[in-house]
């Protein structure tokens, strides 16, 4: 962690900080290791500070060790010992997490140290240990690594047990549990398995909709390993599939094809999406693929950097991110393909396994 800590320094000498407040909880488990649920971190050039309550107190010192430890109680909450935390490290420039922090609680703070007569000057930050989360060290690398390896092994099992007369939301179950029995903490997101016109809501949910025969089954899933994320996304069809199948299928493979191929360090967000959605585009579906290409993974299942038409994202070296095109016609269904993928100087490295023959006889 001491690494990350670092480059954090490094961003609030640049920024002109004195310190910084971290409240969002990936950020604070990205900086510390601390898990729990309820926290905040104070980050100066010297010192790094967790301050959380009673409950978390015993699991700090195991999580996080290298930080001092703070106790919050009811009756000296965070606003109250503000104030003498600012005076103690010398702070008069603190910076906060602008996205994560409410109009309440910067008021009270605020309020408090108005109280308190101590004059400290505010800066609102902007996604900037997001920013450092983008490029994954060797220990991030190993945990997704695992997450994805129990994603693949996963899909490996209950690929060849899928039957027509199964419901979607029975075989949600199947692969979480199949998650479970591999090694993974949870799911990293409710599973989506959506068969027939139901494919042709990207986010559906499962129900109680039957798998059938000869019509496209999105199923996009992945595992949570030491709160790292994997995210997979296969589309499988049970007995015969038809021409119309087959067209779609392989413009979508296609598509995912050449961002694989043709994405390079440095690029944009933009012209990443770009190489598949030309693709999409050429074979006449434009229309049909209505959400982004991609985008990074870690700790949270959506992080930077995007991949999107609207995206100027710089894609950095150590960046994992999904590449996931597909095509959506309401009243038949969809077809997507996801794979993660690890991005080196020689261009992306595929990290996802799992097969991607769609068809499944019967």
């Amino acid at each position: 962690m001491h690494h990350r800590l670092a480059r954090l320094r490094e961003r609030l000498a640049a920024d002109k900080l004195d310190g910084m407040l971290i409240s969002a909880a990936p950020n604070r488990r990205y900086l510390s290791g601390f898990s729990g649920s309820a926290g905040t971190l104070l980050v100066t050039a010297e010192r790094a500070l967790l301050l959380s309550d009673f409950r978390y107190q015993t699991q700090a010192a195991q999580e996080a060790p290298d930080w001092e430890f703070r106790l919050l109680t009811t009756t000296a909450p965070l606003p109250k010992q503000l104030p003498a935390l600012l005076r103690e490290l010398g702070l008069h420039r603190l910076g906060f997490e602008a996205a994560h922090v409410s109009v309440a609680e910067f008021e009270a703070w605020r309020t408090a140290l108005d109280e308190a007569q101590l004059e400290v000057t505010w800066q609102p930050t902007q996604g900037l240990v997001e920013t450092l989360r983008q490029v994954k060290d060797e220990a991030e690398i190993a945990t997704l690594r695992r997450a994805i390896a129990i994603t693949d092994a996963a899909f490996a099992a209950v690929r060849p047990r899928l039957r027509p007369e199964m419901r979607e939301r029975e075989v949600a179950w199947e692969l979480e549990k199949a998650l479970r029995e591999r090694g993974a903490e949870g799911i990293a997101f409710e599973i989506i398995v959506a068969a027939g016109p139901n494919g042709a809501q990207p986010h559906a949910r499962p129900g109680d909709e039957p798998l059938g025969v000869g019509r496209p089954i999105v199923i996009d899933f992945g595992a949570r390993v030491a709160g790292y994320h994997a995210d997979m996304t296969r589309t499988v069809i049970l007995g015969e599939a038809d021409e119309r199948f087959w067209t779609i299928y392989n413009t979508v493979l296609a598509a995912q094809r050449a961002a694989a191929e043709g994405i390079r360090p440095g690029m944009t967000g933009r012209e990443a999406d770009a190489l598949a959605r030309d693709v999409i585009s050429a074979a006449g579906y434009g229309a049909c693929f209505g959400h982004s290409l991609g985008h990074g993974v870690g700790l949270e299942i959506h992080e930077g950097p995007r991949l999107s038409q609207a995206s100027d994202d710089q894609l950095p070296v150590g960046a994992v991110f999904s590449i996931e095109p597909g095509i959506y016609l309401p009243d038949w269904g969809g077809v997507r393909i996801e794979d993660l993928t690890l991005l080196t100087e020689q261009g992306p490295l595929t990290l996802t396994q799992s097969d991607k023959q769609p068809l499944i006889e019967l």
